[in-house]
């Protein structure tokens, strides 16, 4: 798989996961638009992606999987409105990923009782390290 085809596969599984609550939210497809920019996805490929079923891609690297797991973390919060379905499949998701429940906790945690729904990536790799020792 090339890498194009690895940015595709991560951004229809954020597109799948924001539609679990049954609806896209205006500013879901902002973040979406704004990861597909950030990702170089051509608009055309962007627009597809709505229309295809999700095909999960495995992540090797370990940040590579963090970094994917934050991203749909954010995507989760930014319609402000956290939904029960939405909450759980995070957590799937991130066992699935073969990242420590205990640290996707911790993060979520943290992201919901910021005021800004973010946390700083050194938090964000600090939690997932101490799991590691």
């Amino acid at each position: 798989m090339n890498k194009y085809e690895e940015k595709l596969a991560l951004l229809s599984e954020m597109i799948s996961f924001s539609v679990i609550d049954g609806k896209l939210h205006e500013r879901e497809f902002a973040f979406l638009t704004m990861i597909s920019d950030e990702l170089q996805i051509k608009k055309e490929d962007f627009k597809e992606l709505f229309h295809q079923e999700n095909y999960p891609v495995v992540i090797k690297s370990k940040f590579e999987r963090i970094q994917q797991f934050y991203r749909l973390a954010l995507l989760m919060y930014c319609d402000g409105v956290l939904h029960e379905k939405e909450a759980n499949a995070i957590h799937v998701i991130g066992i699935n990923m073969g990242l420590n429940p205990h640290a996707i906790k911790r993060v979520l945690k943290a992201m919901e009782i910021s005021p800004t729904k973010m946390i700083s990536p050194e938090f964000l790799l600090e939690v997932f390290q101490e799991q590691l020792n």
